[in-house]
């Protein structure tokens, strides 16, 4: 075996999502076969990426700026504000390029068994941003699970009283899919938010 520092690189990369240590000790491999093409750019990377990447004061995202570009950029939609739970799902409503609006990333849903309070989220900081954007519609994007669905709930609960038109993304039959793959719940979802044509 190589030693420690390989078992070391092997451990930490198999922390990773969708990384176990078979394919985490693939990788190392493979990066010490290629030391100056990639190991090496790439130790170089994470750590100016560790130095220079920060949560965006506003919306939480990463950036290497705060307020991070999509809060600084004039031509965004200021009535407009996206919950998501995470970046990644920001990132994947962004990659449409069809909302023009601000975010709000939470950093997590609730959760009463992993005791995860609002206080634990970026709620707080969601209220005051509301009153501060003048918000007119808040587009709840968090994933359709018992957390999301708890989360969505609760902040419904928080906003009441304020003059804001709250929404939620479409939920039902995703485009290219035969109805008879489809889940119960998911062809229940579709029916009762059913659409005239």
């Amino acid at each position: 075996m190589l030693g420690p520092d390989f078992e070391n690189i092997v451990r930490l990369l198999s922390r990773m999502p969708g990384i176990g240590s078979r394919s985490a000790r693939r990788i190392v491999l493979h990066m010490l076969d290629n030391k100056d093409n990639m190991m090496l750019p790439l130790a170089e990377s994470l750590q100016k990426a560790a130095i220079d990447i920060q949560n965006c004061q506003d919306c939480h995202t990463l950036d290497t700026s705060s307020p991070c570009h999509i809060c600084a950029a004039m031509t965004r939609d200021r009535s407009l504000l996206c919950i998501v739970e995470n970046v990644a799902d920001l990132w994947a409503l962004e990659r449409t390029g069809s909302y023009k609006g601000l975010y709000h990333v939470l950093g997590g849903t609730l959760s009463a068994l992993d005791g995860v309070s609002p206080d634990d989220l970026h709620i707080p900081h969601l209220i005051t941003r509301l009153d501060e954007l003048q918000t007119q519609e808040l587009i709840i994007a968090l994933n359709a699970t018992v957390e999301g669905q708890t989360t969505a709930h609760y902040i419904t609960d928080c906003v009441k009283g304020r003059d804001i038109k709250i929404t939620r993304l479409a939920r039902g039959v995703p485009i290219g899919s035969a109805l008879d793959y489809l889940d119960d719940n998911t062809l229940v979802t579709a029916l009762d938010s059913r659409s005239a044509m």
